[in-house]
C-alpha cells in the first residue's frame, strides 16, 4: 500500500478532527479500532505539562485512560535521573511494579547549575523496534525534536496519538499525528483526587 501524500494526511487528521469529542481517546476508541496499543510517556515532559495545569498526575489513572477499550502493549516512561534522588528513586520503584517499562539517564548538569537528560533517541528507537507487534502509538509529548521519529512510524502503517499540552507542543508534531489529544481536556481524569 503506498504511503499517503501530505494532502491526504492532512485531511485525514482534519477528518479525525471533526469527529464529536475527538480530543477523548475514549471516543476516539469507539470511532475506530485501536488494536494493540504502545504508550511512549516523556515524564520531563508530562512533568511540566502537570505544572502548568497545576496539578498532580494519578500515574495508574492515566495508564488506564491512554490505553481504555485497547489492549495494551507495553507503556514505556521515559525520565532523567538523580541517583542520589531517594524520593525519584521511590517514585520509580513504584512505576515499575504497576505497569510502566521506565527507561532513564542520568541527568547531566550544566554550567548554570541546570539539569538535563534528553530520551528522545531512547523513544524514537523503541517506537521503531516494536513497529509491526503494536497498532497505535500513544505519544505523550509536546517535543519538536520527535517529529521525524513520528513521521517514520506513521509511514510504516502505525496509527500514532499526540497527547500533551497545546501551549507545549509543536505545531510540526500535531500535524504528523493521525490524532492530536490535548491532555487539557483530560485534567479532571489523571489527575490524583485528595481524600479530605
Amino acid at each position: 500500500m503506498p504511503a499517503l501524500n501530505r494532502y491526504h494526511r492532512d485531511a485525514a487528521v482534519d477528518q479525525v478532527a471533526k469527529m464529536p469529542n475527538a480530543s477523548n481517546p475514549l471516543t476516539i476508541a469507539k470511532h475506530c479500532d485501536r488494536g494493540r496499543v504502545a504508550i511512549f510517556i516523556d515524564g520531563s515532559n508530562l512533568f511540566y505539562m502537570a505544572m502548568q495545569l497545576g496539578i498532580e498526575i494519578d500515574y495508574a489513572k492515566l495508564l488506564c485512560h491512554l490505553c481504555a477499550g485497547s489492549r495494551l502493549l507495553r507503556c514505556f516512561f521515559y525520565t532523567g535521573v538523580d541517583p542520589n534522588n531517594e524520593k525519584q528513586q521511590s517514585f520509580l520503584v513504584w512505576m515499575r511494579r504497576n505497569g510502566y517499562r521506565v527507561v532513564t539517564k542520568d541527568l547531566i548538569q550544566f554550567a548554570d547549575g541546570s539539569k538535563k537528560a534528553n530520551l528522545n533517541v531512547e523513544i524514537v528507537i523503541d517506537m521503531m523496534a516494536l513497529v509491526g507487534c503494536y497498532d497505535t502509538a500513544v505519544l505523550v509529548s509536546g517535543d519538536g525534536n520527535l517529529v521525524y521519529g513520528v513521521n517514520a512510524v506513521s509511514y510504516l502503517g502505525t496509527r500514532v496519538e499526540v497527547v500533551s499540552l497545546r501551549s507545549m507542543t509543536n505545531v510540526h508534531l500535531i500535524n504528523v499525528a493521525d490524532t492530536y489529544i490535548d491532555i487539557q481536556t483530560l485534567k479532571d481524569k489523571i489527575q490524583k483526587t485528595s481524600l479530605i
